[in-house]
């Protein structure tokens, strides 16, 4: 008993690592955490003073712990059992699968990321790349939605500059819970996005557990009055035009929903449009090779940055145009349930989207565009001019907000067709301005983005 026992030394040092490791868990780490939570919440409370939605206490609860409510919860519990059932897996498989779910779409919030570096960061960007506009707002109808309704922004989907422009822009009045596709889920930008409060989704996923988890999830978080903001269109637009609304996204947030037992849910239109979309090469790429998706490419996205930036410092870059933001007339789910009969999921995608398309800014370069698709003859910079003006008048006439540069229309219809010469979509020749045929393509794409409102048979450009 009292005999001397040799021990190898590497067993010594791996003990004594489950030794300190153990020490803290059980006395430091706690320490440390409390420490951190109480900074956390004196951060979030100094930023609830500012902000005109405050941040709810959802999005502060551990990641953890929203996990164990997730897939705990009695519609994913059923959601389990019928996954089982249907695939003939045992319970504890179909649980484990839910888990796994669960810690793929739950974010990890943190407000000192989001207000402390992301939106910081996206001023810096958006200022850098786009002179940014705000094109229709009716402040009266957004400052008469109920502090207890949940809001969440509905938006046409161009560019993956879209997040970095409404995160900027909405920075004083939420902070915005988005669905983010699988093309976010590379390094370093997982954890980034994480923290910001955004949570990753399948766009394809004909798993019924896995879209039972994400549901009940979107779901928690409405109830719970998390702001979010959400692209029906499912994906970026191929097109350059506004797209019809996939369900997705939307039906789980209005299934189940009881105008009389749940708190409102006001749906604010958010249309953006752009002078240039960062990826409108690789969009049309994506759409001649029959894909409904592009690839992202962490390489091809970092060489851009690295062009651009050569450009910066050689005195070469100029920025990308206007990209102007509009926000549409609010939809309140539930005055619109109760003035409805039948499927109410699409009824409401659909007026969704007509009041995005109704609010869609028409900035320089999609309306030379429109100008040069409707050209019969090559056009001089005078009948660039007088075309410009003439159907700046028509759409105002319509209420389109139109952004005109300086307010002076000649030197709108200049700045569209130097960003069109400049990227060479337009040429010049002895007897004016052409279309170039190995662009075609483009000019279509951003007249596309303000195509629908020459649609009725009264109104052409």
């Amino acid at each position: 008993m009292f005999q001397t026992v040799e021990i190898p030394v590497w067993v010594i040092v791996i003990v004594a690592l489950l030794a300190a490791v153990a020490a803290l868990e059980r006395i430091l780490v706690p320490s440390v955490r409390w420490f951190f939570r109480r900074r956390m919440e004196r951060v979030v409370a100094r930023l609830n003073t500012r902000l005109e939605r405050p941040i709810e206490p959802f999005k502060l609860a551990r990641r953890h712990d929203t996990i164990q409510r997730l897939i705990y919860s009695p519609q994913v519990s059923e959601a389990i059992n019928e996954y089982a059932a249907s695939e003939g897996v045992p319970e504890n498989v179909a649980f484990e699968n839910a888990q796994r779910y669960a810690k793929e779409i739950v974010p990890s919030f943190s407000a000192t990321a989001y207000f402390g570096f992301a939106i910081r960061l996206a001023r810096v960007i958006s200022r850098s790349i786009y002179r940014i506009r705000i094109g229709y707002f009716d402040e009266e109808a957004l400052s008469k939605i109920s502090p207890e309704a949940t809001v969440v922004f509905v938006m046409n989907h161009r560019s993956n500059m879209d997040y970095v422009l409404v995160t900027y822009l909405a920075a004083k009045r939420a902070a915005l819970s988005y669905a983010v596709g699988e093309w976010a889920r590379v390094w370093p930008l997982q954890g980034l996005i994480r923290s910001m409060g955004a949570y990753f989704i399948r766009r394809k996923s004909y798993n019924a557990l896995y879209r039972g988890v994400l549901a009940r999830y979107v779901q928690m978080a409405t109830e719970a009055g998390v702001a979010q903001a959400v692209f029906p269109e499912g994906r970026l637009s191929l097109t350059g035009g506004v797209g019809d609304a996939k369900l997705g996204i939307l039906s789980y947030v209005i299934s189940g929903y009881h105008p009389l037992r749940d708190r409102d849910v006001v749906f604010v239109p958010v249309a953006l449009n752009y002078d240039r979309v960062l990826e409108d090469r690789v969009l049309r790429e994506a759409a001649h090779g029959g894909r409904s998706k592009f690839k992202f490419s962490v390489w091809r996205s970092f060489g851009f940055m690295f062009r651009q930036l050569r450009f910066m410092l050689t005195g070469r870059f100029h920025r990308f145009g206007y990209a102007a933001v509009s926000f549409g007339e609010p939809l309140s789910l539930r005055a619109f349930s109760q003035s409805q009969t039948g499927n109410l999921p699409p009824l409401v995608a659909e007026e969704l989207m007509t009041r995005v398309r109704a609010v869609v800014p028409a900035v320089p370069v999609p309306m030379v565009a429109t100008i040069f698709e409707q050209a019969e003859r090559p056009l001089t910079h005078d009948d660039v001019v007088e075309r410009y003006v003439k159907m700046l008048d028509l759409l105002r006439s319509n209420g389109v907000h139109v952004h005109v540069p300086r307010d002076n229309p000649a030197y709108g219809a200049e700045v569209g067709l130097r960003m069109l010469k400049l990227r060479r979509f337009v040429l010049e020749q002895d007897d004016g301005f052409v279309i170039s045929p190995k662009s075609a393509e483009f000019v279509t794409y951003y007249a596309e983005s303000i195509a629908h409102f020459f649609e009725a048979p009264e109104v052409s450009p």
